[in-house]
């Protein structure tokens, strides 16, 4: 039987099939590719959106953008019926083996379903200088769209600590959320 609660979702254009055969089309240098190259293309991203648009609204497009692909992420790695350990576990494996970032699970309150959790050698920030600013917007995106997916509830995810903050993990608090901003 369809989930009546998840069958909502906005349309999008993205499909994980347009992602193509990465190892078909990269044999020579395969699916791997240096961090650097990543976030070249993220924050020249950022930093156009932002010059065009203002920094809240480029934040804006980067936290839809990663809801996106985050939802796309669960609905295609990960196995969405299994118990909440189960999950949990099975996401720490495919962000360590995706090099995404190693995910600890700080805490979560199974009755509001809110959560903490933290994300080492982020790959977003790790290692990047200290500006006093939390930078994951992405990250926040990325994450609600993992919880949406899975539970089918909305998730507010704020960043509460960041590398480019001086701290050593990026920290997230997930609230189950009434509206769908994402």
């Amino acid at each position: 039987m369809e989930n009546v609660f998840k069958s909502k979702a906005k349309h999008s254009d993205f499909a994980w099939e347009n992602l193509g055969d990465i190892k078909g089309g990269r044999g020579e240098l395969g699916e791997s590719m240096p961090v650097l190259v990543y976030r070249m293309m993220q924050y020249t991203m950022l930093d156009v959106l932002s010059k065009d648009l203002g920094e809240e609204q480029a934040n804006v497009y980067f936290h839809r953008a990663g809801f996106l692909s985050g939802t796309e992420f669960a609905k295609n790695v990960l196995n969405l019926d299994v118990d909440f350990d189960t999950f949990v576990a099975e996401l720490q494996q495919k962000l360590q083996e995706y090099k995404i970032g190693i995910l600890k699970m700080e805490a979560f309150d199974s009755e509001s379903g809110n959560i903490i959790l933290t994300v080492g050698e982020d790959l977003d920030c790790s290692g990047l200088p200290v500006t006093n600013e939390n930078v994951c917007t992405y990250d926040e995106g990325f994450i609600s769209g993992i919880l949406n997916a899975y539970t089918g509830k909305s998730y507010q995810v704020k960043e509460i600590d960041c590398w480019a903050n001086g701290d050593r993990v990026c920290r997230f608090s997930g609230e189950v959320s009434e509206d769908n901003n994402d």
